[in-house]
């Protein structure tokens, strides 16, 4: 599958409108997709967190469009991440829950990432991308799940769904460190490591012919809370009314911050900047039980309220896109930017995909023709005391139907009326619409149910 699309011939970048008349040339955008594991959608500075400070990330906001109605395709992680990836909503990318490390001889996964589509790095490099992961996995440990498996020709990360420590790196004992199949083992924050691997990768690209395609995947600031003792200290003096849960996290994401802001600068440094589209987002909401701010929506990971699905998304792209840009209302998912970024590296997709690009909105459109009519869907798998129910959500235009929990009775919200989903409308009240709504989520679970993931 993988050698059919290597042979399609490459394409030039056609940037049309979105183009700077300053530019010198149509050359093919360099492109870093970073994200960040669990942040919640006002833990940042940019974002009303006054209790911490981001600069690197709030930068990165101001330097291009702000995209305020922007979704993870699932309230944890691998789903996301094969959305991401594939392009496909998770239950048909083959993921619809977590795929968990072993442990005593045994899984519990949710889910096993699809053979038979085109990922995202594969496609690229059918126009001239050459591909790198830095960071975090979490979609297989073994052939033919890896990264270089499917599509990636450079990975220096961790295979795993999280590090028990971020110093030992380990998940159960085990090392799931990686450089390309080889296995590592790195000194250090893994924070620092992968912005330092990142740094590395961009310049050994720096005067290469060809564009490069980085995700680089933080496992920050997902658990267990580990900043360095001295971001900790720091937060602790600034901040002595607060929490330590809290100063703990806030620690985590502005150590975090400063990672990213070394990445940043190092594209700057290196004259790279310019001509990369980044895109900065998380795989779902933050974890309450960390004291994640979620603000202003109820709810956080794990939940399909609000706050487990709104992310924090901005896409930078200095040559092409005006600083300072805001869409407030537009709907993407995390899915949506595959075919973005396609189009974007002029790699027309032919194949089927769930997503659809929103190079529009970054164009200057409010909207794209469809917004009114598209479905929206959510579904998660997951053991628990329950086993393998799913729970979902689907959105229809301003109306929401969700349940978080596979014994709870179905939940509808008008999120134009509600949009922290405070006041569930009675059924009695909406009867059509719970009904409506019911049905296209039990039509998109059936669907998603034709992918044999086990």
């Amino acid at each position: 599958m993988m050698s059919k699309f290597l042979a399609l011939s490459s394409c030039i970048l056609l940037l049309g409108a979105l183009a700077s008349p300053t530019q010198a040339d149509e050359k093919q955008p360099n492109i870093l997709v970073i994200m960040v594991d669990d942040l919640g959608y006002g833990d940042l500075s940019c974002y009303g967190a006054t209790d911490m400070q981001t600069p690197h990330i709030d930068a990165l906001f101001a330097a291009g469009m702000r995209l305020n109605s922007f979704y993870a395709n699932c309230t944890v992680c691998s789903p996301t991440r094969a959305s991401f990836l594939t392009g496909l909503y998770p239950d048909r990318s083959g993921v619809p829950g977590v795929i968990r490390t072993p442990r005593w001889g045994f899984t519990t996964s949710w889910g096993n990432l699809r053979n038979d589509v085109v990922t995202l790095p594969q496609h690229l490099q059918t126009a001239g991308y050459q591909t790198a992961l830095i960071g975090k996995w979490h979609l297989g440990l073994e052939a033919p799940d890896r990264p270089t498996d499917v599509g990636f020709q450079h990975f220096h990360g961790f295979l795993g769904d999280m590090m028990d420590d971020y110093y030992t790196h380990l998940r159960h004992e085990q090392n799931y460190m990686r450089l390309g199949e080889k296995v590592i083992t790195p000194k250090g924050h893994a924070t620092d490591l992968f912005s330092d691997w990142a740094i590395s990768y961009h310049e050994s690209r720096k005067d290469a012919d060809e564009p490069f395609f980085t995700f680089l995947a933080y496992n920050a600031p997902h658990d267990p809370i580990q900043p360095p003792a001295d971001w900790l200290e720091k937060v602790k003096i600034r901040e002595p009314d607060m929490t330590d849960a809290r100063a703990g996290l806030v620690a985590l994401i502005e150590h975090l911050d400063a990672g990213i802001g070394r990445v940043i600068d190092h594209l700057k440094e290196t004259e790279q900047w310019e001509n990369t589209v980044t895109i900065f987002t998380s795989d779902n909401g933050g974890a309450l039980r960390y004291e994640a701010r979620n603000a202003p929506f109820n709810g956080g990971k794990q939940d399909m309220l609000e706050g487990g699905l709104a992310v924090s998304t901005c896409v930078t792209w200095p040559a092409a896109i005006p600083e300072g840009q805001v869409n407030e209302d537009h709907i993407s998912l995390t899915m949506d930017i595959y075919p973005t970024l396609a189009e974007i590296a002029g790699a027309p997709v032919s194949h089927e995909l769930d997503g659809r690009s929103f190079l529009p909105i970054l164009k200057g459109a409010k909207q794209l023709d469809g917004d009114s009519d598209r479905s929206l869907y959510w579904v998660r798998l997951e053991g628990g005391k329950h086993g393998g129910v799913p729970y979902h959500a689907v959105r229809m235009g301003d109306w929401k139907l969700l349940r978080d929990d596979s014994m709870s009775p179905y939940r509808l919200y008008n999120l134009k009326e509600d949009p922290y989903e405070t006041s569930p409308i009675p059924h009695k009240a909406a009867p059509q619409k719970y009904r409506q709504l019911l049905f296209e989520s039990m039509r998109h679970i059936n669907r998603g149910g034709e992918i044999p993931w086990r």
